[in-house]
């Protein structure tokens, strides 16, 4: 076999010209991403990101959410470079697209054409592009998600340790965001169905159980409770918060002290319309929720007692009014299928998914300086500094910065085109109902689910959406594929994956 360069070299020319499609479609998302970079360097600032960097710098069990991205950034803090992080998060973009093509191509046998416009939304969706461009966890949880579906869809008959490895890109996934225990779920009730060897669902189980235990353990050395986060119950407060009426709870004054002092004492109908702000506002005037939270003292937010309390608040708030309840998570999930882009939850939240060409800049037209709030052992705004080592704040650099605003006026995936793409793969679990939906079912699942989770648990926020994306295409690409590709004869019978083997 001949390994020279140029014997190298014409095998990926060759290559390139096999997918020819994809391969321009894929160069074209990494020169939008370097503009990106160019315009918006060396990163893009969320409320959410001070603490990756905090746990960074002082590696811990976060009290709020998982510590996996933060570890993730503490491995490249030697480097000292938010701009390599974000290097790292746009190639996690591509690889997601890679495998969005690679999947639907070789094992679905979807046209190439067919297989590139899937991808599509993952190359070109300019809030995918700006959230690559964020301190945020959000693209790395994308990539393992899509690549925990990819590995399941691409084996047939899975081995455990394909199995294995499965388990252990699910246990990143968990460490990287929360809602990677229902993935796990899903995707273990997936093997089950389809009747995986029972070798390999027990190594998906085993390989994601000891990481995750291990976790679960120093945070109980470090938080006292064996658990991911104390933070799950003081979310689902936040979730019911906008309704939740004591009245109608039954709460006793006397044996339930606690949630009583969880009680909003605004009525329903002067409350906020969004929820986080009843777990992050700061209160006013004495009878809002911030005064609620801050009723357990200076501090004490996120504590497993506190914690708890919220928890037990916020179910039987759910248990008294299950109307109010489905009323809020059916307003919030179907605001993903909106054909604009609503203002929400609010003004300056909204704007921190924007490419802005002047939104980062103080009246003198320097770089805003990042807000100075109290950190673990420190402040964010110099916590990031000893991060990157020299000034971290977003430098906005004409003309990249105004390309990628004017883009992104037009070029994203609107609520309603994902809508339409759901619907597609929903068709595709439908007509599939004797083998329980299909491969289409997994990844179909797996972008409802993402859609829901928030509405249900927390708020919709437009970030959440973007990681729903690439599944739904997967979905319904497999379900296309029948009607697209002609003279070929159908399958007899479904299989665990409908395999496809197709030339590279």
């Amino acid at each position: 076999m001949d390994h020279s360069a140029p014997g190298r070299t014409a095998r990926a020319l060759a290559f390139l010209r096999r997918h020819q499609v994809f391969a321009v479609a894929f160069a074209l998302g990494g020169v939008l991403r370097l503009v990106t970079m160019l315009g918006y360097g060396p990163a893009m600032w969320f409320n959410d990101s001070y603490e990756y960097v905090s746990v960074a710098l002082h590696p811990r069990p976060h009290p709020i959410r998982p510590s996996g991205y933060g570890f993730w950034m503490m491995i490249l803090k030697p480097f000292h470079s938010f701009s390599l992080v974000v290097f790292t998060q746009h190639l996690m973009g591509l690889a997601t697209a890679a495998l969005i093509y690679a999947l639907l191509r070789r094992r679905f046998a979807l046209p190439k054409w067919g297989a590139t416009l899937a991808a599509a939304p993952v190359l070109f969706d300019a809030y995918q592009i700006q959230l690559e461009q964020l301190i945020m966890s959000d693209t790395m949880f994308m990539l393992l998600v899509v690549g925990v579906v990819t590995m399941v869809l691409w084996h047939r008959r899975m081995s455990w340790k394909i199995g294995a490895v499965v388990g252990l890109l699910l246990a990143l996934t968990w460490l990287t965001r929360s809602i990677g225990l229902p993935i796990l779920a899903l995707v273990v009730a997936y093997l089950v169905i389809k009747r995986t060897s029972w070798k390999a669902v027990v190594a998906v189980v085993v390989a994601c159980a000891v990481p995750i235990l291990s976790y679960m353990g120093w945070f109980a050395a470090s938080m006292g409770k064996f658990a991911m986060t104390n933070s799950d119950g003081l979310i689902l407060y936040m979730r019911t918060a906008i309704f939740a009426d004591c009245s109608k709870m039954h709460i006793d004054k006397y044996k339930e002290i606690q949630l009583l002092l969880l009680c909003i004492n605004d009525p329903v109908d002067q409350r906020k319309d969004y929820a986080q702000w009843y777990l992050w506002g700061q209160g006013g005037g004495g009878t809002g929720t911030g005064e609620v939270l801050h009723r357990w003292g200076a501090g004490k937010k996120f504590t497993e007692i506190t914690n708890e309390a919220a928890s037990a608040f916020a179910t039987r708030a759910i248990l008294s009014q299950p109307g109010d309840y489905l009323k809020v998570v059916g307003r919030d999930f179907f605001r993903a299928f909106s054909w604009g882009r609503p203002q929400f939850p609010d003004a300056a939240t909204y704007n921190m998914y924007e490419f802005r060409p002047y939104y980062d800049l103080d009246t003198n037209g320097r770089p805003k300086r990042l807000p100075n709030w109290p950190a673990y052992q420190g402040r964010t705004d110099t916590d990031a500094f000893s991060y990157e080592q020299g000034p971290p704040e977003t430098r906005i650099v004409s003309p990249f910065a105004e390309i990628m605003s004017s883009y992104q006026d037009v070029f994203y995936l609107r609520g309603i085109m994902l809508g339409g793409i759901m619907l597609v793969g929903l068709y595709g679990v439908a007509v599939r109902w004797r083998s329980v939906g299909g491969p289409v079912a997994l990844p179909w699942l797996g972008a409802f689910g993402l859609l829901l989770a928030p509405a249900a648990t927390a708020e919709f926020d437009y970030r959440y959406v973007l990681p729903a994306v690439p599944l739904a295409c997967i979905a319904a690409g497999i379900t296309l594929r029948r009607g697209i590709i002609s003279g070929r004869p159908r399958p007899t019978s479904a299989s665990a994956s409908e395999p496809t083997t197709v030339p590279a």
